[in-house]
């Protein structure tokens, strides 16, 4: 069984800072790409950043220069760094991981249950 839990959602300001993380837990063999995606009422998910293990990241073009993914994969955690918050980043954000659970076996993707993140202007 394998949990991808979020946390650091919020309210904040238009203009401020939120920090999420996201851990991925269970019987794993590696976790490859993590990423994170958001939806907002009404809308479809998009993604809004994804990164590999290597460290190679890929924004969405309406968070580059705000946000920024990280991962620290002795933790198999991913994070993102808000910055500069604007009322439509509101959204629920959720956490993907691509991971093998046996050795030479493809990557199924897991996720996260979500994490609201709400912008007031």
């Amino acid at each position: 069984q394998v949990h991808l839990v979020e946390s650091g959602g919020g309210l904040v300001q238009a203009g401020g800072p939120l920090r999420l993380s996201c851990a991925a837990s269970g019987r794993i063999f590696s976790v490859n790409t993590m990423g994170w995606y958001r939806q907002a009422p009404g809308k479809q998910r998009e993604m809004v950043a994804t990164i590999t293990t290597g460290g190679s990241t890929n924004y969405a073009d309406s968070v580059k220069g705000r946000f920024t993914i990280s991962r620290d994969n002795a933790k198999n955690t991913v994070y993102l760094q808000m910055n500069s918050l604007k009322p439509e980043d509101t959204a629920v954000y959720y956490c993907n991981a691509a991971i093998t659970l046996v050795p030479g076996s493809w990557a199924n993707d897991y996720w996260g249950q979500g994490t609201q993140v709400t912008v007031s202007s």
